[in-house]
């Protein structure tokens, strides 16, 4: 668990790389800082009272105690543990599944957005929807003290999510559409959007693949089976995944491009998060595959719908989430660690109408939420950069510096 915290943490550069070479070069600083920002900020509200809220004790289901583990002052005695890892280890893995989802959402409102705003939005959200959704999906009853009640869709429900489909992807994807839509579109919305830097965007991808088996493989708690199998069906998606990618990329525009490479990686990813413990190494072949596929087409809707999602947060991780998610219950196998049968392997259409409502009740909140914290603060402090601004580039306007140095020494 300490190795796949530090994967977790390799996470953070990456998706600031991943995003910052994706665009314009007089914006790739702010796109980068916004990850950082995020992560600093989720990470004090995690301590102070985010970790109460996901992993105390139950209100309804629907979020825990403000102050049952405020400050994690009781969580620091050797023999508090969750299945047998010191809580405190648990909580700082836990702390980066948080952050990294609301750094997440920055992509989709690149070149455009203020940063304070972005910084009141990234608060604001994490407290009002990722730490109430978390509960829901993560606290299991009983997983930090032997009495504690749970989130519903991890006990009422129980809809199968590994690592975080829904509390993760779907999650930050739903708020991504919402804060674009509020945000309005940029500049060069329609027009051909070039990243500055590809092999930026290709590095942070790996960088990302390489924290996903921390990510994935750490939320089964033991250097165990379940582990090794969950580092397998997360290794196999994802090679599905950029080769369907690429090849409907080469059907639909006639050539392979180092992004779309980058981008079907996250894509199977993102599709394998929620059924890495469900299906199948083949079963997972099939997820990535169909993700890998449909969300080349799913990153176009932005142009037929008229939102701005800059850098395809919807297109990847909302509708990603919804299909590994909702492909759980059809490929789900007993024999795999989360001991479920989808459709496929005669387990009818019980497991999929939950997996349905799960991704359906998720992506309901943190749109609305996410739209009404926008518009507040579209309403009170701005949150959009003026059209100089953005056409000067917020690297120089609000940072007073740029990402590159081109003056001859």
């Amino acid at each position: 668990m300490l190795c796949c915290i530090i994967g977790l943490t390799l996470m953070i550069p990456g998706l600031a790389l991943f995003y910052g070479g994706m665009v314009s070069v007089k914006s790739s600083t702010n796109m980068m800082m916004m990850t950082f920002g995020a992560v600093a900020s989720v990470g004090l509200l995690w301590v102070l009272f985010g970790f109460s809220m996901v992993f105390g004790t139950s209100y309804g289901g629907f979020v825990g105690s403000l102050t049952e583990f405020a400050g994690m002052k009781d969580l620091l005695e050797p023999m508090t543990t969750v299945d047998g890892l010191p809580i405190s280890l648990f909580a700082v893995f836990q702390a980066l599944f948080a952050a990294i989802t609301v750094a997440l959402i920055s992509g989709a409102v690149a070149d455009r957005m203020k940063f304070g705003a972005w910084m009141g939005f990234a608060t604001l959200w994490a407290v009002l929807v990722y730490f109430p959704v978390a509960h829901w999906v993560f606290a299991f009853d009983g997983v930090v003290t032997e009495n504690s009640v749970g989130g519903w869709i991890a006990n009422t429900l129980g809809a199968v999510d590994f690592a975080g489909g829904t509390a993760v992807h779907i999650n930050a994807g739903a708020a991504a559409l919402a804060v674009a839509i509020v945000l309005g579109k940029s500049a060069m919305f329609g027009q051909l959007r070039k990243p500055h830097n590809v092999p930026l965007t290709l590095l942070g991808a790996g960088l990302l693949w390489a924290g996903w088996y921390a990510f994935n493989g750490g939320s089964a708690l033991a250097a165990g089976n379940s582990a090794a199998i969950v580092m397998v069906t997360t290794f196999v998606a994802t090679c599905a995944a950029v080769l369907a990618w690429l090849a409907v990329e080469k059907i639909k525009d006639g050539h392979v491009t180092g992004v779309g490479a980058a981008s079907g990686a996250i894509t199977g990813l993102v599709a394998i998060t929620p059924a890495c413990g469900a299906v199948t190494p083949v079963g997972a072949i099939f997820v990535g595959g169909i993700a890998g596929a449909v969300c080349v087409y799913a990153v176009g809707l932005k142009t037929r719908f008229g939102y701005d999602d800059s850098l395809d947060v919807v297109g990847v991780h909302l509708v990603g989430g919804v299909i590994g998610t909702l492909l759980i219950g059809f490929f789900a196998s007993e024999g795999m660690p989360n001991g479920v049968n989808g459709l496929l392997y005669g387990g009818g259409i019980d497991q999929l109408w939950k997996q349905a409502v799960a991704a359906g009740a998720v992506m309901l909140y943190s749109f609305a939420v996410a739209y009404l914290i926008a518009f507040a603060l579209k309403k009170t402090v701005g949150i959009r950069v003026s059209p100089d601004e953005e056409e000067q580039g917020i690297d120089a306007k609000f940072h007073r510096e740029s990402s590159y140095d081109w003056q001859p020494v």
